[in-house]
């Protein structure tokens, strides 16, 4: 078995950080009241993440990148007729990457909703919601609320029940190399680039994203 480096770690500080804000955005959205003040911090915070991984998904570590997604009808067909390479499986395996741009692609959309939101009572606003009309921002509210936190929600639950199943049945880890980084192969493939410069890189790719997001957010006033 070869020991290869499949996840860099800025790849891994970003999933259990996106991990971390999602379960707090579910509580505090839940609680409601003063809690919502830190909603709105734990989105914009998502944001930023969000916006580093789609940066990250060109410039980052091999197995980061979204070139090596593959999610074409045939790789889809081999996988779930057990026809697997190590090439698909080594990083996201093709069910895998199809799973994974669905949650960032509805994450988008749901911090994107939330920033021209208003609550039941009309007592808390998304940031730019005095940007657009009122019927505007109730469709982003009906959205933001019910069918994006669903969504959601769905996608979760199958993520967490795919990662026990592959587990359970199949004896293969998710977990563990997302801590670690790392894979035991049965045969060397071009492992992830992870050493300083890679990190400096995504640490000013962060702080820019997040720059952008305060401006944006900033722009409501």
């Amino acid at each position: 078995m070869h020991k290869i480096r499949i996840w860099d770690a800025p790849t891994r500080v970003f999933h259990w950080a996106l991990v971390s804000c999602f379960a707090g955005l579910i509580i505090t959205g839940k609680t409601g009241g003063n809690a919502m003040e830190w909603h709105f911090r734990l989105g914009y915070l998502t944001a930023s993440l969000l916006l580093f991984r789609l940066v990250w998904g060109f410039v980052g570590g091999r197995w980061s990148r979204f070139s090596s997604l593959d999610l074409s009808p045939r790789a889809m067909i081999d996988h779930l007729n057990g026809r697997k390479t190590l090439e698909s499986t080594a990083g996201h395996n093709p069910l895998g990457a199809l799973s994974i741009l669905a949650m960032l692609l509805f994450l988008f959309a749901q911090v994107g909703t939330g920033l021209f939101t208003e609550d039941i009572g009309g007592e808390v606003f998304g940031p730019l919601s005095g940007l657009v009309s009122k019927a505007s921002v109730k469709l982003a509210s009906g959205y933001h609320k019910e069918v994006g936190a669903t969504l959601l929600l769905l996608l979760a639950t199958l993520h967490l029940l795919a990662v026990m199943f592959y587990y359970a049945r199949k004896k293969d880890n998710l977990i563990w190399p997302m801590f670690t980084g790392d894979k035991r192969l049965p045969a060397p493939v071009t492992p992830s680039r992870d050493d300083a410069w890679s990190r400096a890189t995504a640490s000013i790719i962060l702080i820019v994203c997040a720059a952008l997001v305060i401006f944006v957010v900033r722009l409501g006033g």
